[in-house]
């Protein structure tokens, strides 16, 4: 979850770092190097072993509520299985757009989306500017409360309309979806709202997939269809370590094949942007959604 308990476990990670760097027995990967982490991450590979070449677009996905400025990649030829990519509270921003550019290179039609379409167009956190400061908290939040059930159905289905109307996907197999923080229930959301269409999520750090509310994303399993991913935060699997086996249980009764796995990485770890990026368990991560892509939307 992005919350303040959240922002405080990671600022306590962070300074044990610190400290440890200061003696001398780590170094710590930050905010700071988040262009070495774009650049580290700057390529993605087929299951062949090649990089394909990529067309890159900024594109208007209308929606019934309005115009969500998006991010659009595919490969330069052929057809390929689609993506939808639900980013974190922080939004669609240059670190997501090259984890999209990444996803492509592998053979993939990838639609990043700004969830927050609604209320701001572009980057809701400027450059400069750190999720970690309060006020900046204070100015996302209300965006993200504006996202519920409803919307991310309706959501989901116009920009899966979208990804299905372009020359570069192929309508033919499976659409994936991933999800970040609060993407993750956007992504069960997703393959609840469109069952037939849907073949794979994966979930990284994603906060709230199984609460005691009437509205939990758990509670959709049985309208899904996919093969699943729930990367799991330590520090989120802390505050709720029955999550997982709430979800585990739902997917066995719905007989779905799914991979849950509590990480050794803070709540974060994925987008290179992020200060508690793991490059060592993000890149497992990716390995782990790739296997998955392949498998299911073969």
């Amino acid at each position: 979850m992005c919350d303040d308990r959240t922002e405080a476990d990671n600022e306590t990670f962070l300074e044990r770092q610190r400290d440890l760097s200061r003696r001398g027995f780590a170094t710590l990967a930050t905010g700071a190097l988040a262009t070495g982490a774009l650049a580290a991450c700057a390529s993605g590979k087929t299951a062949a072993g090649e990089t394909l070449a990529v067309v890159e677009r900024e594109v208007d996905v209308t929606t019934p509520d309005g115009v969500a400025d998006s991010y659009f990649v595919h490969p330069a030829r052929g057809k390929h299985p689609a993506v939808l990519v639900w980013p974190d509270i922080r939004g669609l921003r240059p670190a997501f757009r090259q984890m999209g550019k990444r996803l492509a290179e592998s053979g993939y039609a990838v639609l990043v989306v700004n969830p927050f379409y609604r209320g701001a167009r572009g980057e809701v956190v400027k450059p400069g500017e750190s999720y970690s400061d309060p006020a900046v908290r204070a100015r996302i939040r209300p965006l993200a409360q504006t996202l519920n059930p409803t919307t991310a159905a309706t959501d989901a289905r116009a920009f899966l309309a979208y990804l299905d109307a372009q020359a570069s996907v192929d309508t033919a197999r499976k659409a994936g979806t991933s999800g970040y923080c609060m993407g993750g229930p956007l992504v069960m959301r997703t393959a609840a709202a469109v069952p037939e269409r849907v073949g794979a999520v994966a979930s990284f750090h994603g906060g709230g997939l199984a609460t005691d509310a009437p509205t939990s994303p758990h509670l959709l399993i049985p309208q899904t269809k996919a093969s699943f991913l729930i990367a799991v935060a330590q520090n989120d699997d802390e505050r709720g370590p029955t999550e997982k086996e709430t979800l585990r249980t739902a997917f066995a009764a719905q007989n779905l094949a799914a991979e849950i796995e509590v990480y050794p990485a803070q709540h974060g770890w994925c987008p290179p942007d992020s200060q508690v990026y793991d490059a060592v368990q993000a890149e497992r991560a990716w390995g782990r959604m790739l296997a998955l892509f392949s498998k299911a939307l073969a």
